[in-house]
C-alpha cells in the first residue's frame, strides 16, 4: 500500500463517497493529504462572517445557567420586573409572542370565520395561529420603501366579517400608524401591534392607542433572553383575562431552558468568523447545506406539538434572565447598528433596501432585493461573507381560497427576490466596503 502522502487526489475522494469512512474519518483524510489535493476547492473559505451576532453576551448565558440551579420565587421576579423602565402594570410576560397572541385569541372567542387583516409579511406561525382559532387571515399589502401597509388595501379588504388588524413593523423599522388607528376606530376593530423587530429599549413601548403590542426577546432579537414575550394592553380588563388564562399553563420545565441555553452556547461560539468559517466547510465537505443548518437551529417551535409547547408559563431562569436584560439595556447598541447599516448604505448607493424610505429604522437586519439572489448568496459565501435568503421565519401571507385578488404583490415581488446581508457592529469597516464592492460588481 502506498504511503499516505502519495495516495492520489482522485483515489483519495473516491475513498471519502465510500459508506464505511465517518464523516471524521474523512475530514480528517483530506487534511491530512494537502499533497497535490487542492482542499480549499472543497472547502469554503476558513473565515466567513456570519450572518448575525446573536444579541447576548456570555456573562447572560452563564448567568440564565445559574438560575437553572439556583432559583428563586417566579413571584418575586415577575414584580421585579416593574423596576425596570419598560415594563409596568400594563405588561404582562409570555413564554413568546406566539403564547401571548395565543392568549389573546383564546380570550377574545372571536366567531368561527371572522377575519383578521394581517401584513403581507409576517412569521408563518402567527397565521397558523389565527387559523387555528377558525379565523381567517386576510394579507394586506406593504409599501416595500417604507415598510407600511397600504391604506388602499385596508379600505379595499374590509367586511362585516373583519374583526382585528395584526399589523408587524418590519426588518427594524417601524411604521407610523395613526392612519391606521384610524381606520380601526372608524370601523370598530381591535389593533395588535406586533414590534417583535422594532425593540429599541424603552424609548418605544408600543402606540399608546394599539390595543395589544408585543414585543419578543426570542433568540435572534434585539436583547435576547432566548425566549419570552412581553405584551402590553390598553385595557387593563382584557389584560386580566389574559393574565387569568395564562395562569392555567403549567411552567416551563427549567431543565429545557438549560438545554436551550446550551445550545446557544454553541451558536454562540459560531459568531467566530473562524469558527463559523469552519463549520460552513465541514457542511460543504458533507454535502449538506450550512444555510439550512442554522435555520433549522433557530427555529423555535419546531414539531406537531406546536401549541403545547407554546401553552407554557415562563420558567424562573427564563424570566431572572429577561429581567437583566431589560435592566441592563444600553440604547448605544442601537445607535452603533444603525451607524453601521448607514456606512455600508453610503457604499452602495443604488443597491435597493427594503425600508430605504422608512421614517423609523433600527436596521435589525438588512435585506436587499437583487435580480439574482441565490446566485449572489452563493457568490458571496465563497468571498467569506453569510448573506442569506431567508434570515427569520418570514413569509408572504396568501389570501384566502375565496378571495384570490387581495394577492399582495409588491410584497411576494419583493420577498422573492430579497437577501440578507451579514451587517451589524462588529463587522470591520474594511470588510463592510469589501461586501459593497462585491455586491455592486456583482
Amino acid at each position: 500500500m502506498p504511503r499516505l502522502l502519495e495516495w492520489s487526489p482522485r483515489f483519495i475522494l473516491d475513498v471519502c463517497q465510500t459508506k464505511v469512512w465517518t464523516p471524521a474519518a474523512k475530514l480528517l483524510l483530506l487534511l491530512l493529504t494537502n499533497y497535490q489535493l487542492p482542499i480549499t476547492h472543497y472547502l469554503l473559505p476558513k473565515i466567513m462572517i456570519p450572518r448575525k451576532r446573536l444579541d447576548i453576551a456570555w456573562s447572560d448565558l452563564f448567568f440564565g445557567i445559574k438560575g437553572c440551579f439556583w432559583q428563586q420565587n417566579r413571584e418575586e421576579i415577575l414584580n421585579r420586573f416593574k423596576s425596570t423602565k419598560f415594563f409596568d402594570d400594563n405588561n404582562i410576560v409570555c413564554f413568546s409572542v406566539r403564547s401571548g397572541f395565543d392568549l389573546l385569541l383564546q380570550v377574545l372567542a372571536l366567531p368561527k370565520g371572522s377575519e383578521i387583516l394581517v401584513s403581507a409579511i409576517t412569521i408563518r406561525d402567527m397565521t397558523r395561529i389565527i387559523e387555528h382559532h377558525g379565523l381567517v387571515p386576510v394579507p394586506i399589502d406593504l409599501d416595500m420603501q417604507t415598510l407600511s401597509v397600504k391604506t388602499e388595501s385596508l379600505e379595499s379588504a374590509i367586511n362585516e366579517n373583519t374583526k382585528a388588524i395584526l399589523v408587524a413593523h418590519m426588518f427594524g423599522s417601524r411604521m407610523p400608524l395613526e392612519a391606521l388607528l384610524s381606520f380601526a376606530k372608524r370601523h370598530k376593530l381591535l389593533v395588535i401591534e406586533d414590534c417583535a423587530q422594532a425593540y429599541i429599549g424603552y424609548q418605544y413601548k408600543g402606540h399608546p392607542e394599539s390595543d395589544v403590542s408585543m414585543f419578543s426577546f426570542g433568540p435572534i432579537k434585539t436583547d435576547t433572553a432566548l425566549g419570552g414575550g412581553i405584551l402590553r394592553f390598553k385595557e387593563r380588563t382584557l389584560l386580566e383575562k389574559v393574565k387569568t388564562r395564562q395562569s392555567g399553563y403549567p411552567i416551563q420545565n427549567r431543565w429545557q431552558f438549560l438545554k436551550r441555553l446550551g445550545k446557544y452556547v454553541i451558536l454562540n461560539s459560531l459568531s467566530n468568523p473562524i469558527l463559523f468559517g469552519i463549520l460552513a466547510a465541514g457542511c460543504r465537505l458533507f454535502g449538506t447545506s450550512h444555510d439550512n443548518l442554522i435555520s433549522q437551529a433557530l427555529r423555535g417551535f419546531a414539531g406537531s406539538d406546536f401549541f403545547v409547547r407554546i401553552r407554557q408559563q415562563p420558567s424562573y431562569p427564563l424570566l431572572a434572565l429577561l429581567e437583566r436584560r431589560l435592566k441592563q439595556f444600553d440604547s448605544a447598541s442601537i445607535e452603533q447598528r444603525i451607524a453601521v447599516a448607514h456606512t455600508i448604505i453610503e457604499l452602495m448607493p443604488n443597491i435597493r433596501l427594503l425600508g430605504e424610505k422608512a421614517n423609523n429604522h433600527s436596521y435589525w437586519v438588512f435585506p436587499i432585493q437583487v435580480e439574482q439572489p441565490d446566485n449572489l448568496m452563493r457568490h458571496l459565501w465563497q468571498k467569506g461573507f453569510d448573506a442569506t435568503r431567508g434570515a427569520s421565519s418570514l413569509y408572504v401571507v396568501k389570501p384566502p381560497a375565496h378571495r384570490h385578488q387581495w394577492r399582495p404583490i409588491e410584497a411576494q415581488e419583493t420577498m422573492e427576490k430579497v437577501l440578507y446581508l451579514p451587517v451589524y457592529p462588529g463587522v470591520s469597516v474594511r470588510d463592510l466596503k469589501r461586501l459593497a464592492y462585491i455586491v455592486t460588481h456583482f
